[in-house]
């Protein structure tokens, strides 16, 4: 049986991040650059276990990516090696769907 994987969903998130909270984007370099949360620190799935000290150590991590797959994964990692994580059920694409502000290389945000 798969192990739960703690979540926070989009509307029960504060318009603005309270202190002691980062948000990480795991998703690829070209995702991030069309479209992310203003406050999000980016580090790739894959580039996640060489960068763990670009993550506060004693900050609660929400972890987002597209939809939710690749961040419950990352949650269970960073939950299993002493991080209090939390999964943001629905990524970017409910994020920016409940119009929540982002930001983008481009100028125009979109979520790919």
């Amino acid at each position: 049986m798969p192990q739960q994987v703690p979540t926070v969903t989009i509307p029960d998130l504060p318009e603005s991040l309270p202190d002691g909270v980062t948000l990480l984007d795991v998703r690829e370099p070209d995702e991030w650059a069309a479209g992310h949360a203003p406050d999000a620190v980016h580090i790739p799935m894959g580039e996640l276990a060489g960068r763990l000290d670009d993550l506060p150590a004693d900050n609660e991590v929400y972890v987002v990516c597209r939809s939710g797959g690749r961040s419950a994964r990352v949650t269970q990692y960073l939950n299993a090696n002493g991080w209090d994580a939390k999964n943001v059920d629905g990524g970017m694409q409910q994020w920016q769907a409940a119009g929540r502000p982002m930001s983008a290389d481009s100028g125009t945000p979109t979520v790919i």
